[in-house]
């Protein structure tokens, strides 16, 4: 079989000039029940904010399509495709450059976050109609995951959780050393930086955008927790002891600049996997989340800090969260060639 890498393909950076951005319009109810409509406003809210820097399309169900169109507005496309969920960033292709013009990309095999949901075949064929429908080459990859589980510096350097990549409910023939050449073959990378976990109490096991992620080649912002008696203060201290002790693929030690979660927040008793760290880099944007918290606001100079030639834009998350994920989870980039 052959892979990207072999054929010259590579993950670029998400700071990387965009063609467009993918979403998926929300449409499971039983993951939303009666919050359908405020996902869906939210949704549509954060497709407006996006659609400020660069193109948006929605892929929605064929029934829902007039009622995106008229939520999303002006300026947010809605292509009809047939889908189960709403999370483009697992679901979606993950787009790759070869650096002369050529665009392709992975189609990950998914099971629905080691089988969380029982109907998901709709959302196992979405990459390849997606990408039909592009005329863009893709590459069928023989082992599960997820966009959210990775992210690259464009340079060589890929971020991961353990708790994920490694968990038996996703690939478990594949060991450690194996997982790291699948990474290496299918992204282009050169190094994998292995953090022990994501938050304890994510459905999706600990996706590493909701705890670190690249700012550019050598600075990662990373999710930390102020409360000791909180379940993720260990979870994150050693994440960040890790990236502190780190070198990326190009030799750099990393420059980590640490963003405190928000307030706890519950949903029918169970906590919600909400932070800052799940935002989507547009050109010359950025569109994070707000949780109506005091720390919002220190969260969102910080990443504006980090990204000084991007306008920081923030949207309330707080009806994307109830579902699972953030604004990172409900969006891909598709580069410019």
């Amino acid at each position: 079989m052959t892979t990207p890498t072999a054929e010259g393909f590579s993950m670029p950076a998400e700071w990387h000039p965009h063609e467009r951005c993918w979403m998926a319009w929300p449409c499971r109810q039983e993951l939303w029940g009666d919050r359908l409509d405020d996902a869906r406003d939210a949704y549509a809210a954060v497709a407006q904010a996006i659609a400020e820097f660069e193109p948006v399309t929605m892929v929605a169900n064929p029934g829902d399509v007039a009622a995106a169109s008229m939520k999303c507005g002006r300026g947010v496309d809605v292509l009809p495709m047939e889908l189960d969920d709403s999370w483009m960033r697992d679901i979606g292709p993950t787009f790759l450059l070869d650096g002369k013009g050529g665009i392709a990309a992975c189609d990950w095999h998914f099971n629905a976050w080691g089988h969380k949901y029982d109907y998901y075949n709709n959302d196992v064929r979405l990459a390849e109609a997606l990408l039909g429908h592009l005329k863009i080459r893709r590459f069928e990859a023989p082992f599960v995951l997820e966009g959210g589980a990775i992210h690259h510096d464009g340079e060589g350097t890929v971020l991961t959780t353990e708790t994920v990549l490694l968990n038996p409910n996703r690939n478990p023939g594949m060991d450690k050393a194996e997982t790291e050449q699948a990474l290496c073959d299918w992204l282009g990378a050169k190094k994998v930086i292995w953090l022990p976990a994501g938050y304890h109490y994510d459905e999706t096991d600990g996706h590493v955008d909701n705890v670190a992620c690249f700012a550019r080649p050598g600075v990662v912002l990373a999710a930390s927790c102020p409360d000791e008696g909180d379940p993720n203060y260990e979870i994150l201290r050693a994440n960040l002891e890790i990236l502190h002790a780190s070198t990326d693929a190009q030799g750099r030690t990393l420059e980590v600049i640490a963003i405190d979660q928000p307030a706890r927040m519950e949903e029918d008793g169970e906590r919600l996997a909400s932070s800052y760290i799940n935002f989507y880099i547009a050109n010359g944007g950025i569109v994070m989340p707000g949780f109506e918290d005091k720390r919002d606001a220190a969260a969102r100079r910080a990443i504006a800090h980090a990204f000084p030639h991007h306008n920081v834009i923030q949207v309330s998350a707080v009806d994307i969260v109830r579902g699972g994920g953030g604004i990172h989870c409900i969006t891909q980039q598709q580069p410019k060639t």
